[in-house]
């Protein structure tokens, strides 16, 4: 119980050098390109899970909405892939990361702003100035609503941070605390093992649920803008 907290969100080193970006790199690995005429069982249902969400998430979208398809389809395999390995023990998780997940979220919300602004500006001014708005609250309402378009971001990146930071957070102290039970009150440090498993658990279901919600979040904001 020495050990601090938070030490395994601080980024790992090798040799004074961040290692971050061939954390970033490994999940890629795991999801291999299929060049045979017969693919095997793994990659059979890696095919099947990914043409079910893809279904699924670009049935609300036009054409040009299907053409980011690939984009989507590799950012819900990234971030699932990532807070999966993150949960592996002694392992660094890039997602609890806020800078990264900024990194993501940003580039990509400002993708779907653009492509609103110009396939559809009229449509996308208007969302700063609902219809039959009175005069004297026009100037309030567009500071709204362009702070609410800003923040949708930070509102992304915030979500994924802090429920995969909240979930190791948690793994870690119900961990710690069946180590120091295992020696003062043996079917005490069980119970808290059970809650430690039941956890574990839930925070793999967390890791998929939360690489979907960020992935449909930015399909609902494409959805809006085009």
């Amino acid at each position: 119980m020495n050990e601090n907290l938070f030490a395994s969100f601080t980024t790992p080193m090798m040799m004074g050098v961040p290692i971050v970006v061939l954390i970033i790199i490994f999940p890629s690995i795991l999801f291999p390109s299929p060049n045979r005429l017969i693919n095997n069982r793994l990659a059979t249902v890696q095919q099947w899970l990914i043409q079910l969400v893809s279904k699924h998430m670009l049935s609300i979208h036009n054409y040009k909405g299907q053409t980011w398809a690939l984009m989507l389809m590799s950012l819900i395999l990234f971030i699932g892939s990532t807070n999966l390995l993150g949960l592996l023990p002694h392992s660094f998780t890039p997602t609890t990361q806020l800078s990264m997940n900024l990194g993501m979220a940003i580039p990509l919300w400002a993708g779907t702003v653009v492509m609103g602004f110009r396939h559809k500006t009229k449509a996308s001014l208007a969302h700063f100035l609902p219809q039959g708005t009175p005069l004297p609250l026009i100037p309030m309402l567009v500071i709204i609503e362009t702070i609410s378009l800003f923040i949708q971001p930070v509102a992304l990146a915030v979500r994924l941070t802090a429920n995969i930071t909240a979930g190791h957070l948690l793994i870690h102290l119900i961990g710690g605390a069946t180590l120091v039970l295992m020696n003062i009150n043996p079917v005490t440090a069980l119970i808290t093992f059970i809650i430690l498993i039941l956890l574990t658990i839930l925070e793999l279901a967390v890791a998929l649920i939360q690489a979907y919600v960020f992935t449909l979040l930015v399909s609902l904001y494409l959805h809006d803008n085009t």
